[in-house]
């Protein structure tokens, strides 16, 4: 076994090894807006389900040079954002969202993505995916290292749930996995699909 120690590696090093081995991530596809009124798109993998009751998400945004990125920027100051799944169907238009653009630029003119309001909050949703949560800020969790904010944690509370028919059974509240085709994030360019279901039955 190789040994390393964190605070040993460079920042970089670290989120290889972390990138690397924490896999397969699911992926956010975040929807903001600006107070300006620019929709902001961008995926992110540092994402997650917290609690189911009341039903939270995770997503952690780094920091670049000590400033936020637009989508923690929108969320700092509007509280709102929707969250989408990333799938099969989504992956390329996806992608081109994580190019680095003007905060006065909106991702979706990268994209053949089109978007529908809200039922609960104002900002818009992507109609292309088949999952996605609008949402509000529950909490905002600064990380810290040496006195300096390098990362910012946003717990987000669903406000509501749009889901494809698609995916959705709305006979037994289940969603359809092989239906949904999701996309994991890997590391480097690298991402994965659904591949083998393994069941089994866990003990009492």
């Amino acid at each position: 076994m190789f040994k390393r120690v964190p605070s040993e590696l460079t920042e970089r090093e670290n989120y290889k090894l972390l990138i690397g081995s924490v896999i397969p991530r699911p992926v956010a596809v975040v929807a903001t807006r600006s107070i300006q009124g620019v929709t902001n798109i961008a995926p992110f993998s540092y994402f997650n389900i917290v609690s189911s009751n009341p039903p939270i998400l995770s997503l952690a945004i780094q920091r670049k040079n000590g400033e936020w990125k637009d989508t923690a920027r929108h969320l700092m100051q509007t509280k709102e954002a929707v969250i989408h799944i990333l799938d099969e169907n989504i992956l390329v238009d996806a992608n081109q969202t994580a190019a680095s653009l003007s905060s006065e630029e909106s991702e979706l003119t990268l994209t053949s993505f089109t978007i529908s309001e809200s039922d609960t909050i104002d900002v818009p949703r992507i109609n292309e995916a088949s999952i996605a949560f609008e949402t509000t800020l529950y909490q905002h969790v600064p990380i810290m290292k040496d006195q300096e904010i390098t990362a910012d944690l946003f717990l987000l509370q669903i406000a509501a749930y749009q889901l494809s028919e698609t995916v959705y059974d709305e006979q037994t509240g289940y969603i359809d996995p092989t239906n949904l085709q999701p996309i994991s994030r890997l590391a480097g360019n690298d991402y994965g699909k659904l591949g083998e279901i393994v069941s089994m039955l866990r003990p009492k």
